[in-house]
């Protein structure tokens, strides 16, 4: 097959190779995880408390805080509402659409596609092919589920910046959510534990009968106290070390 050689299509490959050389690794192989380092060092960033960041992931994220259903595969939740605004939005008609990718406009099928996550990715790689963009917008990413039409507030160059790292790893999904507290300015809230205005912004009006604020404050008084243990063992191991005769 003979290459092609228009200017045109060689520069937009060339711009493209560029791109990619550009953006983070994705790991298919393995999930990386967060760790006590990474939760430190963002709190730092974000100079709050490190429990207080751990308090809003618990909540926000769950308890088993998975970014991931699967390496290079990040927890999403396909809004076909919002995919219809935007698609409305960018003069997108979808009705063309409705026999050739009847998969985004039908339920997610877990039996079908081995999984609800499988499901969800199957149906966004439909709507990606209706109009990638779009698509992008209208889902929701990663253990914090911050819509895709938020990339911007997320600190990326763009939105498929914001793909690659929602799909690197957990670590990156976290410094995704926190530049968006940040530049929505969240992060006042979470340095004077003011949890109700935390989460009356970020959950938005039902945060209250939902038990947002409550749950935050429990899980940063949870938090503190597993510090404490920890400092307190780590005082006496140190002492004992200190006390042990030298042989």
């Amino acid at each position: 097959m003979a290459l092609n050689t228009d200017p045109a299509v060689v520069d937009s490959l060339t711009a493209l190779e560029q791109i990619t050389d550009t953006l983070p690794e994705i790991r298919t192989d393995t999930i990386i995880r967060l760790t006590d380092d990474d939760y430190r060092e963002v709190a730092e960033h974000l100079g709050v408390e490190t429990a207080a960041i751990k308090a809003v992931v618990d909540i926000e994220a769950g308890r088993a805080h998975q970014g991931f259903f699967a390496p290079g595969k990040p927890i999403i939740n396909f809004d076909l509402t919002m995919f219809r605004r935007f698609a409305r939005k960018h003069g997108i008609n979808l009705s063309r659409y409705n026999g050739s990718h009847a998969i985004v406009f039908s339920r997610p099928n877990a039996r079908r596609h081995g999984s609800t996550q499988a499901a969800q990715h199957a149906r966004l790689n439909a709507a990606r092919g209706i109009d990638d963009v779009t698509a992008i917008e209208g889902t929701f990413w990663g253990m914090f589920q911050i819509g895709g039409f938020n990339w911007k507030l997320c600190g990326c160059d763009d939105i498929h910046d914001f793909v690659n790292k929602m799909s690197t790893s957990e670590r990156a999904q976290l410094d995704l959510f926190a530049e968006f507290i940040r530049r929505q300015g969240l992060d006042k809230y979470l340095r004077n534990k003011n949890w109700a205005a935390f989460a009356s912004r970020y959950n938005g009006p039902s945060y209250a009968s939902r038990g947002y604020h409550t749950r935050m404050a429990s899980a940063y008084a949870r938090h503190k106290k597993l510090e404490a243990a920890t400092a307190k063992s780590t005082t006496a191991k140190s002492a004992t070390a200190e006390a042990a005769p030298v042989e």
